[in-house]
Parts: C-alpha cells; structure tokens; sequence
C-alpha cells in the first residue's frame, strides 16, 4: 500500500501521542537531525543556510543546522523571530551554546549551496507578510537549493492551497515528518514541495482514510494473462461519444482501450452515423448502441450536449453493465435531473473522471471551490453520486464511497493536451471490462496514465493517442515482474 495520508487534526493527535512517552524535544531532535542527514547525503561539503521561524518548525531547523555543522558543513541560520515555543527555544540555545554563527536578515549577497525553509510548518492559518514574505520571495527565486521542513511556508498541509492566497516557499525538496500531508501532492503543493521525503520519526504510522496511490493498490490488475485465452475472454467494450466535430474524442478513447487488452471495441459516434472504419486502428469496429452486446461502457468523449447526446447516456444508464462517465456525460448529468436520477438508478459499477470544472458542475459550485479544496471534493462526489471518482489534475484524487481515497503521484506537465482524458476513460473501461473490479481498474489506469507522460520525460510534444501504447508497455513490464 502506498504511504498514508494524514490531515492536520490527525497529524496533531499523533505528535502529542508520540511526545507523551518521549523526552521533551527528542521529536524536534529527530526531525532536525533527519533534515540534516537528507541535506548531507545530497552534497557532503554544503553551505547552508537555515531561515528559522520562532515556532517549533523553526526549532527543527536549529536542529537541523546543529546537526550539520558537527557534520563540517558550513551553516549560517537566519532567526528572523525569536524562537518562542518552548522546544524552539532551547533548540535555538543550543545552536548559540554551541558556537553556531547568527543573523537576523536575509545575506542576499551570498551564495548557499542549500537553503532549509523553517520558517512555518502545519500550523498556519494566516498568510505570510512582511519579513516572512519577504524570505519566501527570495527563497523561492532558487528553488533547486531549497528544502523545506516538514512543508514549505505558506502551504496549506491538507489542500495544496496557499494560505489566503499569497504564495510562499516553492521548494526542490521537502523533508516532512511523521507521515505524508494531502496538500503536498495534489495542486499547488506539487510545485511548492517539490520531491517529497517522509521521515516517520521513529513514530508507528496511524490509520488512515487516504493514501498515496502505488502499484501494490492495483496489485489485483497485474495477473498475467493465460496463455489459453481468446478475445472473448477480454470482453467487449462500447464506446459512445464522438458527435459531430469530435469524432476524436471518441477515437483516442477507443484506441486506447484496445491498446490496455480489450477483447473487442465497439464505437457508437453519434455524430458520423457513415463512419465504418478507422484508418488508423482498423481494429475497431463501429455500431449503434442498441445493436451490440457489451461488457462494460464508456460515454461521454465527444458525446455533445443536444438531445441525441441526452438519448445516448439514457440509453447507456439502462444496460446492466458498468459504465465509465467522462466530459459530455458529466455535464448533461449536472445539467439534467432526470439523468441524475438515472445515474442513481444505474445498478451496476460507474466510474466519473471529471476535471475540475465538471466537478464543479457535478456539485453545483465554482470550479475554484473545488481546487480550494480537490480531496473534499472528489470524497464528495463519490458519496453524493454512490461512485468511483478519478479528479483529474496535478495529484489526481481517486475517492470511492464511503471516504476511502487515493492521490496519485505519477504524472507531468506533457497531459496538459488535448484528449489526454479521453485516452483515460477508455483504459478504465478496457480494464474493467477485462474482469477487473473497477475501483482497482480506476487506480491502475490513473496511475498508468501519469506513469506513461513520466516515461515520456519531455515536458511538451506527449499527444493523447501515445498515451495507452506506453502504458500498455509499463503493464506489460509489472506484470513481468
């Protein structure tokens, strides 16, 4: 299973748990002491600055500074409060005991091979200002050199937001402590924390609702295929969507399917009633809806908004099969009560991956709303709507009913591209219609799908038609393994 989630209420219950049978401040020693060692073992002979705080993220980073000189680094800490909690303040004593060199403003002038951010941790509920800000600005001109404590400045540790708005410290690594944070990984906080190192302290791991999705949670979609096998034993697939205009919704769906071990695809392009062949993937076979017999569905790539749209997913939601729910689909079941109701009827499976403006929709809210908080928001339409939810976006968020959730880590810059959602849905859907349980099917391709733009490692130039075929290889190479 891949790490837990923790929010801040938790994370809080677990630290006064944990300091109850420790010594006073032997959890700050082990934060510091473990910032200390990721910064040594990154470059033995570092010069270091430390911008400390004046609460307990501060003390960490006396610690840390502490930790480092005895190791030979040259380190110069910035106090730009004094350390008020109580742990903050003896850590900072000791730093000055031990004849460790200070200061009170920013050098600007010189040069530091790593700057540590031990300016806030968890705890904040205002925004940064003045000499805070000021250090945030400054530190985050030179991201790659700084590596932040526990979470960077600023951030909001459960939602990825900046605190009031004000962006604070984008960091190249953050070293944070006792468990894995939400915010960390899923929008703002993907850039701001940079690559992410848990320390557990020492601490036994707690319980948790939410976890970082890893191969282990889809390990039920790695059984190798038999060697006895035909198409029929992969299953058929629909696919409904393509109106006119967007027949390539539908396509880039449909190809992908194939590509992840559909038995057979069927493609209904409610737009291109002619169309009988795809030059490009002639495998696919194209039919209405109601002439064909399938497994599993996938609608809504491409499928419009008119009333022919409306007929096709009314149609969709009375087959006994389970249904994958994208785009067009999405919005006529926001826009449209009878087809919520449907929905809600629908007595099979059904997977929704919106992005975040149809999840707005969904919930009858902005889409800023959502983002504000992207956890909250797929938990709640995976209850509100009784299905499997993929929201799609930097750390895509898998909730299921009943609060189970997952963000997923895999993933760059290259999906932001045209179809690169409808290449999602159908390898959900040739998942699922494989036989496997579709809130397993859900985790795999999330993670495929951000697995492959990671192999692709080019920021730009990565098309969604790419996707499955590099997926389908990364498959292949777990499956092996």
């Amino acid at each position: 299973m891949g790490a837990p989630l923790f929010p801040i209420r938790t994370l809080r219950e677990i630290e006064i748990a944990a300091q109850a049978s420790l010594p006073a401040g032997e959890l700050m020693r082990r934060a510091g002491a473990a910032a200390a060692k990721a910064i040594h073992e990154r470059q033995r002979d570092a010069r270091v600055l430390a911008v400390c705080g004046p609460g307990n993220n501060g003390g960490d980073g006396y610690v840390c500074a502490r930790e480092l000189a005895q190791l030979g680094h040259d380190v110069l800490v910035v106090a730009l409060a004094p350390a008020a909690a109580k742990d903050a303040n003896e850590a900072a004593r000791r730093w000055t005991e031990a004849g460790g060199r200070s200061a009170t403003q920013l050098p600007t002038g010189e040069c530091f091979d790593v700057v540590v951010d031990a300016m806030f941790g968890i705890g904040m509920t205002r925004p940064l200002s003045g000499a805070y800000l000021e250090a945030a600005h400054w530190m985050s001109s030179q991201p790659k050199r700084v590596i932040a404590l526990d979470v960077p400045s600023g951030l909001d540790a459960d939602r990825g937001v900046w605190v009031g708005d004000i962006p604070g410290v984008r960091a190249g690594e953050t070293v944070t402590f006792l468990g894995a944070k939400p915010g960390l990984y899923t929008h703002e906080g993907v850039d701001a924390a940079g690559r992410v190192r848990i320390e557990m302290l020492g601490v036994e791991p707690a319980i948790a609702d939410g976890a970082l999705l890893d191969v282990a949670d889809f390990a039920a979609a790695l059984a190798p295929r038999r060697r006895n096998s035909h198409k029929g034993s992969y299953g058929n697939l629909l696919v409904v969507g393509g109106h006119v205009g967007m027949v390539g919704a539908a396509l880039i769906a449909a190809r992908a399917a194939l590509r992840l071990g559909a038995g057979r695809v069927y493609v209904d392009c409610i737009g291109a009633a002619d169309l009988r062949l795809d030059p490009a993937q002639p495998e696919l076979m194209f039919r209405r809806s109601a002439d064909v017999t399938v497994d599993t569905i996938v609608i809504g790539c491409g499928l419009g908004a008119d009333a022919a749209a409306a007929a096709a997913l009314r149609f969709a939601l009375l087959q006994a099969t389970p249904v994958v729910l994208d785009a067009d689909a999405l919005n006529l079941i926001a826009a449209e009560e009878s087809l919520r109701q449907a929905l809600q009827k629908h007595g099979h499976a059904r997977v929704l991956t919106p992005h975040p403006l149809e999840a707005a929709r969904l919930l009858g809210r902005g889409a800023r709303e959502v983002q504000q908080d992207r956890v909250h928001a797929a938990r709640e339409l995976a209850n509100r709507y009784g299905s499997i939810v993929a929201l799609k976006g930097a750390g895509s968020v898998i909730a299921e009913p009943g609060g189970r959730y997952w963000i997923n880590t895999t993933g760059s810059p290259s999906l932001a591209s045209a179809g690169t959602g409808d290449a999602l849905a159908g390898m959900i859907g040739a998942l699922i219609v494989q036989g496997i349980a579709p809130e397993v099917a859900t985790r795999a391709a999330v993670w495929l799908h951000g697995a492959a733009s990671d192999e692709f490692r080019d920021e730009v130039g990565l098309v969604a038609s790419e996707i499955a075929p590099i997926a389908a290889r990364i498959l292949s190479r777990l499956r092996r393994g």
